[in-house]
């Protein structure tokens, strides 16, 4: 009995422990959020040798393959036309801000030389270059920042615990979650103290567990702790799909801007952190020879617009291709979105939601006084605008700097606006400048 109630008591412990733990970031952290929240935009990279297969990144699990078979790809991976430098500058002239890499994904391939499993790029493969340095490398040169994508479930190691997926694979399972915790910090530890710096980590696969009996205990802020002391301004998310938990600094949706949920993964209540919203360029994430239904520039521009005016950054996938190119219709998406914001940035980077909910004309975002209208309904001939406040000082086209007619009505306090016929019909942004700014919902 004594035995039983001292377990008791040390179980309680621990878990007062666990809830008392508390996070607090460093001035360089919070900096670094404020910087990431001004982005906007971002890139998703996912690449790894289930690119040779070209059925998507999950082909190990969807195939139900073996991981014996499937892991003689990586004999003949040879990306002969991977170029850093001509992937950081295509994606940096769209606009985008920031990359995040997919350092390992779900089937267990390091897209990086590591020390801890030969089943790397460099150790397994023909090519046996480290393309996480390069594109590293690359990114300082270009000045775009490095988010690195890594995977905490596991459909290969057998001391990775089963939970509902990659049950197909063949290994002979020896759980220890322990020595997978080790492997884990190990490999983070290389990607923090080996690559310079890294502006963000983006973790997935928590919700491998999600249908256990008993609640599993990834031990995350442990992990998040050991990560802020290697990098203190590197941001941490986690694509868990549920509210943030300890030690978290950045808030992930997928395929789902905060606040909706179409896709029913995106169902949690939205935080006060820096915000992310991913989604996916064609269908897949990773590499599909047959998903060629690729969304259009407009869509995507209006999708960008869109996270900004609900405090959410994008980031847009792309799956390169096994030979190491981006595909063209991708890098043509690049381009469109590029001269666009070439335009149109400063209605994008470093603007917040607007006291303005989305109108049937579009969506508004804001920052220092002016107020950005994203128009995109091509058909309309004026937008109206509740409005509270006093008269606007300026009205114009941002493109051309072009002042625009306006009236506002006396009686209901609505702006109307009248627009040109010629615009661009991806977005076109009327710029408003006003000593205050506020709306009637």
């Amino acid at each position: 009995m004594k035995r039983i109630l001292l377990n008791f008591i040390v179980c309680m412990a621990a878990l007062a422990s666990a809830f008392a733990q508390t996070y607090t970031p460093t001035e360089s952290n919070l900096e670094a959020r404020r910087q990431f929240e001004g982005f906007r935009f971002g890139i998703f990279i996912h690449w790894g040798i289930y690119s040779e297969f070209a059925q998507g990144e999950w082909y190990l699990n969807s195939g139900n393959l073996s991981h014996e078979e499937y892991s003689k790809a990586a004999s003949c991976f040879y990306p002969i036309r991977f170029d850093a430098q001509a992937w950081v500058s295509a994606i940096k002239d769209s606009g985008a801000r920031y990359i995040t890499f997919t350092s390992r994904h779900h089937d267990g391939f390091s897209m990086f030389h590591t020390r801890q499993s030969s089943y790397n790029i460099v150790d397994a493969t023909p090519f046996r270059r480290d393309v996480l340095k390069e594109l590293a490398d690359a990114c300082v040169e270009q000045d775009v920042k490095l988010h690195l994508y890594y995977s905490i479930l596991d459909w290969m190691r057998p001391d990775y615990p089963l939970g509902r997926t990659g049950h197909n694979t063949g290994r002979k399972l020896t759980p220890n979650y322990d020595s997978y915790f080790r492997f884990m910090q190990a490999q983070v530890h290389e990607l923090l103290t080996r690559y310079g710096h890294i502006g963000g980590l983006w973790f997935d696969g928590y919700w491998d567990h999600d249908a256990d009996s008993i609640p599993f205990d990834w031990h995350m802020p442990e992990f998040y702790s050991y990560i802020h002391r290697l990098q203190p301004d590197c941001l941490i998310g986690n694509n868990h799909h549920i509210t943030p938990i300890t030690g978290e600094d950045f808030q992930m949706f997928e395929r789902d801007l905060p606040g909706e949920n179409s896709a029913g993964l995106s169902g949690q209540e939205i935080s006060r952190l820096p915000l992310e919203m991913c989604q996916t360029m064609n269908g897949m994430w990773g590499y599909k020879v047959a998903d060629q239904n690729y969304k259009s520039t407009t869509e995507l521009i209006r999708l960008i617009a869109r996270a900004a005016a609900k405090n959410s950054n994008l980031l847009m996938n792309i799956g390169p291709q096994p030979n190491g190119e981006l595909p063209a219709t991708a890098l043509d998406r690049l381009q469109g979105i590029g001269r666009w914001m070439r335009v149109h940035g400063e209605s994008i980077y470093g603007t917040h939601a607007a006291d303005v909910p989305e109108q049937k004309w579009g969506v508004a975002t804001q920052k220092n006084g002016q107020l950005f209208l994203h128009v995109f309904d091509t058909e309309a001939e004026t937008i109206e605008l509740p409005w509270l406040a006093a008269r606007p000082r300026s009205v114009k086209a941002l493109a051309t700097d072009t002042p625009l007619k306006f009236n506002l009505n006396q009686h209901d306090k609505t702006l109307i606006i009248q627009l040109p016929a010629e615009r661009d019909p991806s977005d076109f942004v009327v710029l408003l400048t006003t000593k205050h700014l506020k709306f009637r919902k």
